[in-house]
């Protein structure tokens, strides 16, 4: 597998932080480092007021690279909603991050997508030496 994909959406947020940028920028420096990811750009946020007889109500988009791919925020200040993505090529821990979204958030509710990215990936990019060891292996034989 190239790796795990979770999406949250988030009800009931505090409307005052997920309407923040500041809040939304610190939140994006912080939880890489607490997933045990790694930062390669600085968080871009960019807040929209909305359209003027749109359903859309503006809010917030952000997101952060990371060598292991990316996180990214949507926020709904008005609805009390945020959508998250985390997106990694390595495994972490989605309690843990749901745990920190919904605690900074406030959320009071989540409802959780995960799905497993890049399955065929892995047959030529093993995350395992030994497969890696396996594939190259064969296709020599094939060269001779």
């Amino acid at each position: 597998m190239l790796g795990p994909h979770l999406t949250l959406d988030l009800y009931h947020c505090n409307k005052q932080k997920i309407g923040n940028v500041e809040f939304i920028r610190q939140l994006l420096m912080e939880m890489p480092e607490f997933i045990g990811m790694h930062r390669i750009s600085e968080p871009q946020v960019t807040e929209y007021d909305g359209r003027e007889g749109s359903f859309d109500r503006g809010g917030i988009s952000a997101f952060v690279l990371l060598a292991e791919s990316h996180i990214s925020v949507h926020t709904w200040p008005f609805d009390e909603f945020a959508s998250v993505d985390i997106f990694s090529c390595k495994d972490f821990d989605l309690k843990k991050a749901q745990f920190f979204l919904m605690e900074k958030l406030e959320a009071k509710k989540a409802e959780k997508n995960f799905i497993i990215r890049g399955k065929q990936f892995v047959k030529h990019y093993p995350h395992s030496v030994e497969k890696a060891k396996q594939i190259v292996a064969k296709e020599r034989k094939k060269v001779r």
